[in-house]
């Protein structure tokens, strides 16, 4: 019995379109984050990027649960003395829908060049359009 690898040429590719609307954040960034790693597939390779590609639309109306509306906090640094700027999820979604998702998907994925690569196969949109229907995405119910 000889160890299967996935060879890059080898990989077929789908596209999945997935609607956020009251979708829990953490569910659906591990949903994402499975799909765009490839585990779900039984060719599933750690080394080769075998997932597929995911279209998130109604980002914008994504939940949360408990009160981390207002208790789950982000943090950013300019680099400066002093320069760290921290905001809730509730001002996030408000000020840019569907960040918080990105990084949620973004903190799942391996912290490496296959991760980087791995995170360009997400799209994330806030409304019911998106620019990927020549590519005739499936639709997943979570």
């Amino acid at each position: 019995m000889k160890t299967f690898s996935a060879k890059a040429h080898e990989v077929q590719r789908d596209w999945f379109v997935i609607d956020g609307t009251d979708l829990v954040l953490g569910r659906l960034a591990s949903a994402c984050a499975h799909r765009l790693r490839g585990k779900h597939k039984t060719i599933y390779t750690p080394h080769c990027d075998t997932g597929d590609y995911i279209v998130v639309i109604n980002a914008d109306k994504i939940k949360v649960t408990g009160a981390k509306d207002t208790g789950k906090l982000y943090h950013s640094h300019s680099g400066y003395p002093g320069g760290i700027s921290t905001t809730t999820f509730s001002k996030m979604q408000d000020k840019f829908p569907g960040r918080a998702l990105e990084k949620a998907v973004k903190g799942m994925l391996p912290k490496n060049r296959l991760g980087s690569a791995l995170y360009r196969n997400l799209h994330v949109y806030t409304g019911t359009e998106h620019p990927h229907e020549a590519q005739k995405p499936k639709k997943i119910e979570l």
